[in-house]
């Protein structure tokens, strides 16, 4: 047990260019005031800002033609103000990493899985905007191609896996592709998992996975293939897993503002895969500038809601739920 968490303390520590730039809300509900961070000099900082991807939806519709007035913004019970704002036609590029898993399960189905793998990419990325990249994962955390807008690149690095390994690292790949790549790009920072296993391997568990996506402002969704793709099992409502394995893949996704698919047929899959690229098209992007910039360690609860009653009843809001009050290198 003693080594187990000195060995997740030194991953965690290790994974760390330096600590997450975020910003947080006053203890005191009732009479918030703004402190301004400092530099271990003692100097100010700069102010630091929290990015928030979010989508609004009415049963399966994905709702659209919201504008900033009409979310509101709370941090640990206290109100913030909206700084940013973004929608459909305004938002900025996408940066979505495909993470595929390839440990010894996937053996049967890697033809399959690689053929799934292209089709999100081709769906997702908006040529001239957006960039894909591609990671496998199983013992070994392998990427393929960093972030392009070229398809033919990705394609190839697709191609180019023939091989599966011999156990599931899931949640350091999550880890890696998080702080190495998606940390400082120009964008809405989105991880889309295709899996059908636990993780068996990772020195990161599930919450090193959750707070390091959080604290990159990265979404994540979750395509399980644990089913099969024979044509015959019959697919499980989004959100909704069989095991513990599902459940984790469930937590994940929806602790950082994304969605998890558990598809029992192509059907379901093509499904999974157009709503995902329909979801980011439509997601609302609000920054918010905390009260408390002070960084305690703490993990602050987020909540977005809708200003109008009628629409808060009609409509439910998705997005990322809490972060910790640590710094990072986040720019």
């Amino acid at each position: 047990m003693i080594s187990k968490l000195i060995s997740r303390y030194l991953f965690t520590f290790a994974g760390m260019a330096a600590v997450v730039a975020a910003g947080f809300v006053s203890a005191d509900a009732q009479t918030p005031t703004a402190t301004p961070p400092r530099d271990e000099d003692g100097g100010p900082t700069k102010v630091f800002e929290v990015r928030l991807p979010v989508t609004v939806t009415e049963k399966k519709s994905l709702i659209s033609g919201l504008n900033r007035s009409d979310f509101i913004i709370l941090e640990d019970g206290v109100r913030q103000e909206i700084t940013f704002f973004s929608d459909e036609k305004t938002n900025p590029p996408v940066y979505v990493g495909v993470l595929m898993d390839t440990s010894p399960s996937t053996a049967a189905k890697l033809r399959f899985s690689k053929e799934a793998a292209k089709n999100f990419i081709y769906t997702v990325t908006r040529l001239r905007k957006d960039r894909a990249a591609f990671m496998t994962f199983d013992h070994e955390v392998i990427l393929h191609q960093d972030f392009t807008d070229k398809l033919d690149l990705l394609d190839r690095a697709v191609d180019r896996v023939n091989k599966t390994g011999s156990q599931t690292a899931l949640y350091d790949a999550i880890w890696q592709f998080s702080d190495e790549k998606l940390r400082n790009v120009p964008g809405r920072r989105v991880i889309v998992l295709i899996t059908d296993g636990d993780d068996t391997f990772s020195r990161a568990d599930i919450r090193d996975a959750i707070d390091i996506a959080q604290r990159t402002e990265t979404t994540i969704f979750g395509i399980s293939t644990k089913a099969g793709f024979l044509g015959t099992v019959p697919g499980v409502d989004a959100g909704t897993g069989r095991d513990k394995g599902d459940r984790l893949l469930a937590q994940l996704c929806e602790e950082t503002g994304g969605e998890a698919f558990f598809t029992g047929n192509m059907l379901d899959l093509e499904r999974a895969f157009k709503r995902i690229s329909d979801e980011l098209r439509t997601q609302y992007l609000i920054t918010y500038q905390p009260i408390d910039q002070n960084y305690d360690g703490r993990t602050r609860k987020i909540e977005v809601r809708l200003a109008d009653a009628a629409k808060a009843k009609k409509y439910k809001v998705r997005t990322k739920t809490s972060y910790r009050a640590i710094r990072d290198a986040l720019k």
